[in-house]
């Protein structure tokens, strides 16, 4: 990918301007020559573009080469997220395409079976034997600017590549050619970037690429792109202008290494500290579970996070379209579907395609405890409720604002499930994207009980266990849970012992918010040990002698 054709408005940093990222002394010279100065720096951090914006924070996503600068124009009332890289003189830009014609050419194939570290390790050999068998002059800072930008394009996501690497990112969005990107940032929602394609020879060489990574093809006759990365990102993209007028798109949701953890759910605001141990009951009790919410409410981050909670002799399958549960279990067969080749048959499939449905029917083949399906939509739900009806706890999504509205669609073509079954189902979760004094917020607006199936009135009966009041952004308890009276019954518990089993696991989640445990593996352990010998580890986070309350779980 040429240079040239993929536009990074970055200033440049006038002479003996000063890096805030480097030290006091450090300099920046267009001039390669003087390159290796003491002093100089690799990324030369340039001025704010306007005299109206002001620098919000700078995070380093691949020091001491990429930074990423979100500033705020006080006048138009917009961010900016800019991607700094290194600033190349001409004479290293002619390097950097020669090297770029010339590595296509002797690489070996051998290549491709590398792993993403290796490979740049071996490109930045072949680069150095390169200039020094051609005796191209370069001082050290230039070499490693040109290796930087070798290394992007060929191992990293080339122009896009820093704001993959930046965890802050959750989407990337390109629009079309001649369009500034656009990213969702976690703190400042969606921002424009200061990258875009100018021509459309470039962005389409691009889709080209991202379909390579996924391991599909796009073309002019299939100009429609969904699929997953390597590393777990999911992409979704449209090839020139066949169906797109602007020229080609694509949308990336960067996976997340560290997924989204209980924790993450109370620091946000998302639940409460309670709520969290509920889920947690009733995670270990195998209460199936649907969570409900809009586009980007945060249910498949939520889904996760409930799922840290199965006890871990627990079998867990994994079913999704692309991959985005990350659990910390062993015993756990994570599997997605795939596309087919080819014209579709009577059946509606084409060769060689594996829909939701197969694999949830393998699932029950592989006799799991516990079965994931990460979006509910087709004729696969059916066969996911008869397997709850058989004692499978099952986890899930939809699309849907309201128990009603869930039956709706659970009833209805295509997914034609019987409401008789849908009394299988234990719990659902109603999760909302709202504005608020906080900006835009991800909030459990409802957590419910399916008590049970009214056959006079062919109506499913529910009760509210916890609420979120959007007026004082708080959650309530409704007085009342049927999973507790479920787990006393199991367990021969009184109300007083399941009381403080309730305040025990509250204790633990209290410590793990308190001192902000949001790795996915520590909490795991801490989890983990608790099923083994709770005394320990309530003993361990110096839990005090739990109190017998008399609220059955009602928030303080």
């Amino acid at each position: 990918m040429s240079a040239s054709t993929v536009r990074v408005k970055i200033p440049r940093a006038p002479a003996g301007e000063a890096n805030p990222l480097a030290p006091a002394k450090a300099r920046y010279s267009e001039d390669a020559g003087t390159a290796d100065l003491p002093g100089t720096f690799i990324t030369a951090m340039p001025p704010l573009a306007d005299a109206e914006m002001r620098e919000l924070e700078v995070s380093g996503v691949n020091t001491p080469y990429s930074y990423a600068r979100v500033s705020y124009h006080d006048k138009k009332k917009e961010h900016l997220y800019e991607v700094i890289e290194p600033q190349l003189s001409r004479h290293e830009r002619e390097v950097v395409e020669h090297l770029k014609s010339t590595l296509s050419r002797i690489m070996g194939s051998e290549v491709s079976n590398l792993s993403a570290s290796d490979k740049r390790t071996y490109l930045r050999g072949e680069v150095e034997e390169y200039l020094r068998t051609r005796q191209i002059a370069l001082s050290p800072l230039s070499t490693e600017r040109v290796i930087y930008y070798i290394q992007r394009d060929y191992v990293g996501y080339g122009p896009i590549d820093a704001m993959i690497l930046d965890p802050k990112v959750e989407d990337i969005s390109c629009d079309g050619v001649g369009v500034p990107l656009f990213v969702f940032h976690g703190t400042y929602e969606s921002i424009r970037t200061n990258v875009q394609f100018d021509d459309e020879e470039s962005l389409n060489s691009f889709i080209v690429s991202l379909g390579q990574r996924c391991g599909k093809a796009v073309s002019v006759s299939a100009p429609i792109l969904d699929g997953t990365t390597p590393e777990g990102h999911r992409v979704q993209a449209t090839y020139a202008r066949e169906i797109t007028t602007r020229g080609a798109s694509f949308t990336i949701r960067r996976f997340k290494e560290k997924p989204f953890t209980p924790v993450d759910l109370v620091l946000t605001g998302s639940a409460s500290e309670e709520m969290i141990a509920y889920f947690w009951l009733a995670a270990e009790q195998g209460e199936s579970l649907i969570i409900c919410g809009g586009p980007a409410a945060g249910k498949t981050s939520t889904l996760n996070a409930i799922a840290l909670f199965i006890p871990p002799t627990a079998k867990i399958v994994s079913i999704e379209d692309t991959r985005e549960v990350n659990l910390p279990h062993e015993n756990w067969i994570p599997g997605a579907t795939r596309s087919g080749t080819g014209d579709r048959g009577p059946d509606g499939k084409a060769a060689g395609e594996v829909d939701m449905f197969d694999l949830v029917r393998a699932a029950l083949r592989q006799r799991p405890n516990y079965i994931i399906v990460g979006e509910v939509r087709g004729k696969e739900t059916y066969t996911m409720f008869q397997a709850m009806a058989t004692g499978h706890t099952t986890y899930s999504t939809m699309h849907a604002d309201s128990v009603k509205s869930m039956v709706n669609r659970l009833e209805n073509p295509p997914i034609n499930t019987p409401r008789i079954l849908l009394s299988a189902l234990n719990e659902v979760i109603i999760q909302v994207q709202a504005r608020t004094e906080k900006g835009v917020v991800r909030r459990l607006k409802q957590v419910l009980e399916i008590v049970g199936f009214e056959p006079e009135t062919n109506e499913l009966i529910t009760n509210t266990v916890y609420e979120w009041e959007a007026a004082s952004d708080k959650f309530t308890f409704k007085g009342h849970s049927f999973l507790f009276d479920k787990i006393m019954e199991v367990r021969n518990y009184t109300h007083d012992e399941m009381e403080t089993e309730f305040q025990r696991r509250c204790a633990v989640i209290h410590y793990l918010v308190a001192n902000r445990i949001n790795d996915h593996r520590q909490l795991w352990r801490l989890v983990s040990g608790y099923y083994k010998d709770p005394t320990e580890v309530l003993r361990r986070i110096g839990a005090p002698e739990v109190p017998t309350a008399t609220s059955g779980g009602e928030e303080s």
